[in-house]
């Protein structure tokens, strides 16, 4: 089974650039969907996009990261990036990478991946 494993986060200034990343650690994440999820201080955890392999490949984005945030993968399917760029401090939290096989309705919902990473905090803050 695939462990997806996050590294990456920091302290960034408003405005600024960060780049996420999640490993395939036991496996490749090849035939399976590759979601982040963040948690901020007080918030439950929300949506923020996914990578589905099957079907040639398709990516999801939430309306409050669309246009900012980009996710891209490394061919071998060992990893996924998330690009950050024009960051906000309402994009402060635990930035989860997490795994699974979800059918389409609950590919933005937490039930729809099984398998989650560690976490990584991301800061937005001058």
């Amino acid at each position: 089974q695939v462990q997806p494993v996050e590294s990456g986060g920091g302290l960034v200034q408003p405005g600024g650039s960060l780049r996420l990343s999640c490993a395939a650690s036991g496996s490749t994440f090849a035939g399976y969907a590759v979601a982040w999820f963040r948690q901020a201080p007080g918030r439950e955890r929300e949506f923020v996009a996914a990578f589905r392999w099957s079907g040639g490949g398709t990516t999801y984005y939430s309306d409050s990261v669309k246009g900012r945030f980009s996710m891209s993968r490394d061919r071998p399917n060992s990893a996924v990036h998330l690009q950050m760029n024009r960051l906000t401090p309402e994009d402060t939290a635990v930035y989860y990478c997490a795994t699974g096989r979800p059918i389409i309705s609950t590919i933005t919902t937490m039930g729809g991946y099984n398998t989650w990473g560690q976490g990584t905090q991301v800061t937005v803050s001058s």
